[in-house]
């Protein structure tokens, strides 16, 4: 067995990884030059201080000081570990890991999950057979056809059915040999009540399975197609199957969010299959729980955008407005879908057609309109107590708009809904904004704008780190003339030890893997080195008028030492402040040398 995340791993990851597109995904970027900029995902700014510089695989913030390569930048807007970045990445990739040592518990645990998958593999199968195979399956092809759902649609979605019977699929499991222990585990069998064996989870229900983002099942949806109880019935949680980290439909339409610019979030899974039937693919569903932050953080790795297009009902929008407090923890883009007739997207759609559901979408409401339109529907602003209710419930929204024209606007807006001064909810608002703008930010925009001390000495130390990065055989003739444990800089010493370390030991640097141990101040004084434009100026003149003047600051302080150590010795009456005196003196000679010499 191979070690786990072994070198060959983590290099095929980071080639097939384009530093360009994975940041995309998340924030725009705009080339400029060999260089790609945008507003920083981790600060509020509005002039774009965030480089991406693709040929060397880094990013850097000058604001912030955010940087590194491809795995930190996940680590980073994912909050996951560097090591978690690049199983993520190598996942949405699907490159294998490596195999490891594992230990029995583990191999056992291991062992258990294959088989659960496989178990749920061979249920979906045993359900969409009976669906379009066998006689059971009449009334559930009648009703998936009365929804407008046709075989491929079917065959798509792998839709199935579950037989009007106590022990179809247990019978025709335990005929495989298949571990009764495992079938209960994984929820599609139950123990009987009163005697002994068991019997079918699901019975005389359309089966939906659910998969998570690779395709692979891991529970199932039961409707049923008369009156019964309950009208909707999952899976159990299991190892497999987590509802507030899964959304139906999204190994099937990733690559469609990506392309729209937006992911359309609905009720249910007979929403999800209708919409995508219809031709709209970038739709999703949570899983009969409230909208979650893991559902959140999955959707903004493909789009920046999320649409949601509940049930028109109260109990849909009241889910919306929650889904919407969710979102707000991000840097999501979040608008409303609001559709007349109070009907789902899925009667929406076979009453006016996808034409008419397109149009919808695309007049979807910003978060402050659906808020104030929300607000004002549940609240009676006949009286003054009414009035004064909902300006309070509106303020934190509108302390939350961060563009001043576009929040004066709706300053106007509500002060004529409400016949409230503009002026008296201006003041209200300067009282709340700060309050609510600290409680609102998310958490990729928790880092400050820190302004670095930045001298003649840190940014030759910076240009040799890049000098040296370029080409590794200039640290023998660096630290020749400026050892490295001289410089003053803690962070310059830290990476370029790290590099010469790497360098001695013949292995390559051309990333971070090995030096994120060093911290995320050296990863990021790193990355800045490389992303930082040095301009037109000649890189060998460039490398030595660097050298020069971390040589001159060297001389400078050894030169201080020896004088002093003179100075002592000679009050002592030691004759050896001779060789001390000769020795600063050598060095003020060539400090003379390099006088004038600045970077």
């Amino acid at each position: 067995m191979t070690t786990w995340l072994t070198d060959e791993f983590v290099d095929r990851v980071r080639s097939e990884s384009d530093l360009v597109s994975v940041i995309s995904t998340y924030v725009p970027i705009k080339r400029k030059g060999k260089q790609f900029w945008g507003c920083c995902p981790f600060h509020n700014e509005k002039t774009p201080s965030f480089a991406v510089t693709p040929d060397k695989g880094f990013f850097y913030c000058f604001g912030c000081h955010a940087g590194g390569d491809v795995f930190k930048f996940i680590s980073m807007i994912e909050n996951i570990s560097y090591r978690e970045a690049i199983i993520f990445q190598g996942e949405k990739l699907n490159i294998p890991l490596p195999e490891r040592t594992r230990s029995p518990e583990e191999a056992a645990r291991e062992e258990k999950l294959k088989r659960l998958r496989e178990a749920h593999e061979l249920a979906g199968k045993f359900f969409h057979n009976c669906l379009t195979l066998t006689k059971y399956g009449a009334a559930g092809l009648a009703y998936f056809h009365s929804r407008g759902i046709n075989d491929n649609i079917i065959e798509e979605f792998n839709l199935g059915f579950a037989p009007d019977a106590w022990d179809k699929l247990t019978t025709a499991f335990a005929k495989r040999g298949i571990d009764t222990g495992l079938l209960l585990e994984s929820g599609l069998v139950l123990k009987r009540q009163k005697g002994q064996g068991e019997y079918d989870r699901f019975r005389n229900r359309v089966m939906i399975p659910i998969t998570d983002e690779r395709g692979r099942i891991c529970g199932f949806g039961g409707r049923v197609i008369d009156n019964g109880s309950p009208k909707y019935l999952n899976s159990p949680e299991t190892v497999l199957f987590n509802k507030r980290k899964l959304l139906f439909g999204l190994d099937k339409a990733h690559r469609a969010i990506g392309q729209e610019g937006f992911s359309l979030v609905v009720e249910g899974y007979m929403d999800v299959i209708s919409v995508s039937a219809a031709g709209v693919k970038n739709v999703v569903a949570s899983l009969g729980t409230a909208f979650t932050m893991d559902q959140c953080k999955k959707l903004l790795r493909y789009a920046p955008a999320i649409y949601f297009c509940y049930d028109s009902d109260n109990a849909g929008q009241e889910a919306i407005a929650r889904a919407i407090d969710i979102a707000a923890g991000t840097n999501a883009i979040i608008k409303v879908v609001q559709l007349p007739d109070g009907k789902d997207p899925d009667e929406y759609i076979r009453r006016h057609g996808v034409d008419a559901f397109r149009q919808v979408v695309k007049g979807a409401l910003s978060v402050v309109d659906f808020r104030l339109k929300h607000i004002m529907a549940h609240s009676d602003v006949s009286g003054l107590e009414g009035r004064l209710r909902v300006l309070a419930e509106m303020l934190p929204v509108l302390a939350s708009i961060r563009n001043t024209v576009e929040r004066s606007a709706y300053v106007s807006k509500v002060s004529q809904l409400l016949s409230v001064s503009e002026n008296d909810i201006l003041a209200e608002l300067g009282k709340k904004s700060r309050r609510v703008s600290d409680k609102s930010t998310s958490v990729r925009t928790m880092r400050s704008v820190v302004r670095q001390v930045d001298d003649a000495g840190r940014r030759a130390g910076r240009t040799v780190i890049r000098m040296v990065w370029d080409e590794p055989a200039l640290l023998e003739h660096f630290s020749s003339l400026v050892p490295i444990g001289s410089l003053p800089d803690p962070i310059h010493r830290q990476i370029l030890t790290a590099l010469m370390e790497k360098y001695r030991e013949g292995e390559a640097i051309r990333d971070i893997t090995g030096l994120a141990h060093l911290g995320d101040e050296a990863v990021e004084e790193l990355s800045r080195a490389i992303v930082e434009d040095l301009g037109e100026e000649d890189r060998s003149l460039l490398y030595e008028a660097c050298v020069r003047q971390l040589r001159r600051n060297y001389l400078v302080s050894q030169y201080e030492v020896h004088s002093r150590n003179a100075e002592e010795l000679y009050r002592q009456g030691d004759a050896k402040y001779l060789e001390e005196l000769a020795i600063s003196q050598k060095i003020k000679k060539e400090m003379d040398e390099l006088q004038g010499v600045n970077y």
